[in-house]
């Protein structure tokens, strides 16, 4: 698959403007590659979060899951905190979590945005060269 101007070959790029659409197959495998990267970003996220909850605030697993579940997902904490390390961990979380939230949907949603952007210019090409004609 190419993915740039010039036919070179990248994983992360998207075909240029100039490019024909791609099929819907090849389409699929590239939304399917981005929700998978974008669940890799949450996945990542989280097992940061449990870590933080479990080393620095001294919560069983279970517990750590839970917190940095509702964190990740913007509802908050579900206790109080008890140390000074683990309340300093959690604005920091909560601070990265967001940012993560927002980094993740954008990588899910980049193909759609990028089909829908790219068939909008192809559509507007082909009204131009029949304008010309």
């Amino acid at each position: 698959m190419t993915g740039t101007a010039c036919g070179c070959p990248c994983f992360f790029m998207f075909e240029h403007r100039r490019q024909p659409l791609l099929s819907r197959e090849v389409f699929y495998t590239r939304l399917a590659r981005s929700a998978a990267i974008g669940i890799g970003i949450i996945l990542a996220s989280l097992t940061v979060g449990m870590a933080g909850y479990h080393f620095l605030e001294r919560m069983p697993w279970l517990d750590a899951f839970v917190n940095a579940a509702m964190i990740l997902s913007g509802m908050g904490p579900l206790g109080p905190l008890q140390t000074s390390a683990g309340k300093l961990f959690a604005g920091c979380y909560a601070l990265f979590s967001g940012l993560a939230l927002i980094t993740s949907t954008g990588v899910m949603f980049a193909p759609v945005f990028h089909r829908f952007l790219h068939k909008f210019h192809l559509e507007t090409r082909a009204e131009e060269r029949s304008k010309s004609e």
